[in-house]
C-alpha cells in the first residue's frame, strides 16, 4: 500500500524557533517532519508520512490572516498531499485559531482531507468545531502523547475515505451531527447504570450532555458614585516591571495583587504586560491603556468617583481555562467585598 502524503502545520514554538519573541515569523516550508511531526510519523507507521512541514508565527498569522492563509494554501497545494494536519494547539488561543482557520481553508478551498486538535475551551474550537474535525486534547503540551494517536487514526480514515464514527468513538469534539451506531448494551441498561452511579456519588458520563450556562445576577446600581470605592481588575496582564510573580503569558495558573496607593500613573518604567495574546508594544508604552489608573485618579480629583481602591488585581486571559478564571474571580471578589469596595471596573485587552 502506497504511503499517504501528509503536510503538517505548526507554529514557531513547536518548530523550536522561539517563543513569543519569534511569533512574527512569516510562513515557511521545510521538508519532512519537524517537532511533533516525528510523533505523527511514528504513529502512522507504513500508512502515511509527513512530506513537508509548514511553520508560521502565531502573531503573523493572526495579524495577516488573509495573506498568511493564501501563502500557506499555496505551500500545501504544491505538495499534493492526501492529508493535512494542523497542531495540536492544546489551549494556545492564537495557535488554535490559526490551526482551525487553515484546516478549514484546506478542506474547503483545496478539497483535501484535513484535521486539527485542541482543548475544548480553545477559541479556535468554538469557532470551527462544526466545520472541521477537531480532536479533543488536554489543555497543555503535556498531553501530546495522548493527542497524536487519535489525530493520526482519524486523519488516516479521512484520507482513505472510510466511514467516520461518532465523536464519542473517534475522539473529536461534538460538531452537532448525530451518528447512529450500535451499543453493546441497550439504552435501559445503560441508563440504569448511570442512575445507580449517580445515587452512589460515583463518576458517570452522560450520553447527552446539556449546555451549561453560567448566569450571574447583575449587581444593583450605585446610587452615588461620588462616594463609591472603585477597584481595578484586569485580564490584560498588566504587572509591575519584570513580572515578579511570573504570571504565565497564556493559560494562567495565578493572578497578581499589587499596591497602587501612591501610584497616579502606570508609567513604562514601572509596569508592563505579561499577556501573550496581543501585541504588547502599546501596553508596555503606557499600561494605563489597559488599566486606567490615571483616568480614575482624575475622576476622583474631580469628585466624580469617591476613591480608587489601593490595590489592583491582574491575570492573563489568553487561553486561561474557564474554571481557573472563575476561581480567580471568586477569590478576588471575596477580598474586595471584605474591604468595602463598591464596584469593579474589569478591563480586558
Amino acid at each position: 500500500m502506497t504511503k499517504l502524503r501528509v503536510v503538517h502545520y505548526i507554529n514557531q514554538f513547536f518548530a523550536q524557533i522561539g517563543g513569543e519573541e519569534m511569533a512574527h515569523i512569516e510562513p515557511e516550508k521545510r521538508e519532512g517532519a519537524v517537532g511533533p511531526g516525528a510523533a505523527f510519523n511514528a504513529e502512522f507507521g507504513e500508512q502515511a508520512e509527513i512530506v513537508a512541514t509548514i511553520i508560521c508565527g502565531d502573531s503573523y498569522f493572526g495579524e495577516n490572516m488573509d495573506k498568511a492563509k493564501e501563502t500557506v494554501l499555496e505551500m500545501v497545494k504544491a505538495e499534493k498531499p492526501d492529508l493535512f494536519i494542523a497542531g495540536p494547539a492544546f489551549n494556545a488561543g492564537r495557535y488554535g485559531v490559526a490551526c482551525a482557520t487553515i484546516t478549514a481553508a484546506v478542506k474547503e478551498e483545496l478539497g483535501i482531507p484535513a484535521i486539527t486538535g485542541m482543548y475544548k475551551e480553545n477559541p479556535g474550537a468554538d469557532m470551527f468545531k462544526d466545520k472541521v474535525y477537531i480532536i479533543s486534547t488536554r489543555d497543555s503540551a503535556a498531553g501530546m502523547r495522548k493527542a497524536v494517536p487519535p489525530m493520526a487514526k482519524l486523519g488516516i480514515k479521512l484520507a482513505r475515505g472510510e466511514e467516520i464514527g461518532a465523536s464519542s468513538q473517534e475522539g473529536y469534539l461534538p460538531n452537532g451531527v448525530r451518528v447512529n451506531f450500535f451499543e453493546e448494551e441497550r439504552g435501559a441498561a445503560r441508563a440504569a447504570k448511570m442512575l445507580v452511579a449517580k445515587l452512589a456519588g460515583k463518576d458517570f458520563t452522560t450520553e447527552y450532555p446539556m449546555p451549561s450556562f453560567d448566569r450571574v445576577e447583575p449587581g444593583k446600581a450605585i446610587a452615588d458614585m461620588s462616594k463609591a470605592t472603585i477597584a481595578l481588575v484586569t485580564s490584560g496582564g498588566i504587572v509591575p516591571k519584570h513580572n515578579p510573580d511570573h504570571i504565565e503569558s497564556s493559560n494562567a495558573s495565578k493572578y497578581g495583587e499589587y499596591d497602587i496607593a501612591d501610584v497616579n500613573d502606570l508609567c513604562c518604567d514601572g509596569y508592563e504586560t505579561a499577556h501573550g495574546g496581543y501585541d504588547p508594544v502599546y501596553a508596555n508604552e503606557d499600561a494605563d491603556r489597559v488599566l486606567p489608573v490615571d483616568v480614575i485618579r482624575e475622576l476622583v480629583s474631580e469628585g466624580k468617583i469617591g476613591k480608587l481602591y489601593d490595590k489592583f488585581y491582574t491575570t492573563v486571559g489568553n487561553g486561561t481555562a474557564v474554571a481557573s478564571a472563575k476561581k480567580f474571580g471568586e477569590e478576588i471578589g471575596k477580598k474586595l467585598k471584605a474591604d468595602g469596595v463598591d464596584a469593579v471596573i474589569l478591563t480586558s485587552t
